[in-house]
């Protein structure tokens, strides 16, 4: 069906009414609403203020096969190429997973449990964002991202920290071109090593640690079946999913790994399958961490793991 006039309220209206094929109403209006700032820089408030904006016949054209794209389940971020990561812009391609919301709640429950321990959040921002990311901080650790796909976690608690030595592990060559540009975008200084943690040919946390993060693989292939079409179809496998057979395979490699490197009170911080978190605390408290906490997401989930070893 053709655009009805390339009037914006109109070009908005006709695509919303095709995404609505595959996605809710509110979420394709977000979805159509970020295409147009992307390629035209034109929101919400520009178009209200200006009723009568329109689009050329190029742009229409651009428009179309941006929707035509998310039409084929191809998400919206790698159809932009770009993300928002605890206000941090993500490059993102079909080599890395999108960044979501719970690992971004991860990073923010890292930097306010390093607020909680020393005292130096400030009390006017008690109640305030940790992701907002303008403040910094004395804070001086050697911490390791395992996996870091995008790099936004590694790239994330750079910028939080910026006196942290950062350094980000991951087995894809094309994840670590990337995540090394998002580095150069955001300004912060990141060490990227390409190893493979299961297998590492390196001596992988070869030093003492204070911090170990990892959002490594989680999801059973048996809950591919549970998994929609733009995840499933565009996202890499490798980097989602792990064999019903040992679902923990990932978390025992980084925790025997952790349990010789971390320093006294150092900690770990994991992304996990909310059915495994029992399992993943017993995993720690064999390998001799004195408190294992399984902490809920946004959605009450139970999401991270939170470890700490006292020597």
């Amino acid at each position: 069906m053709k655009v009805p006039s390339n009037l914006i309220k109109d070009i908005r209206n006709h695509y919303v009414r095709e995404l609505k094929s595959i996605y809710e109403a509110n979420e394709a209006d977000s979805i159509i609403w970020m295409l147009f700032e992307y390629y035209f820089g034109i929101n919400r408030v520009k178009s209200a203020l200006e009723p009568d904006l329109r689009l050329n016949e190029s742009e229409i054209l651009t428009f179309h096969f941006a929707v035509k794209e998310l039409l084929n389940h191809r998400p919206i971020q790698y159809v932009i190429g770009q993300t928002t990561f605890c206000n941090l812009n993500i490059i993102v391609d079909k080599n890395v997973l999108i960044p979501r919301p719970e690992t971004a709640e991860m990073v923010e429950l890292i930097i306010r449990n390093f607020y909680d321990e020393t005292g130096q959040i400030p009390s006017s921002r008690q109640d305030a964002s940790i992701t907002s990311m303008d403040v910094r901080y004395n804070f001086t650790p050697t911490i390791w991202d395992l996996g870091t796909g995008s790099g936004c976690i590694a790239i994330s608690l750079a910028k939080a920290f910026p006196e942290a030595k950062v350094i980000a592990c991951d087995c894809s060559k094309e994840a670590l071109d990337l995540a090394r540009r998002n580095a150069k975008i955001n300004n912060v200084e990141v060490s990227f090593i390409l190893d493979d943690i299961l297998f590492p040919t390196v001596d992988i946390l070869n030093m003492p640690v204070d911090i170990i993060v990892s959002n490594p693989p989680y999801v059973c292939n048996s809950e591919k079946i549970d998994m929609q079409a733009n995840v499933l179809n565009w996202e890499p496998h490798t980097a989602l999913f792990v064999s019903d057979k040992d679902p923990l395979l990932f978390y025992r490699q980084i925790i025997n790994l952790a349990s010789k490197s971390l320093t006294s009170k150092g900690q770990v911080w994991f992304e996990i399958n909310e059915k495994f978190g029992n399992e993943i605390r017993l995993l720690c408290l064999e390998k001799g961490f004195s408190k294992v906490d399984i902490l809920k997401d946004f959605r009450g989930k139970d999401r991270f793991c939170k470890a700490e070893r006292f020597l």
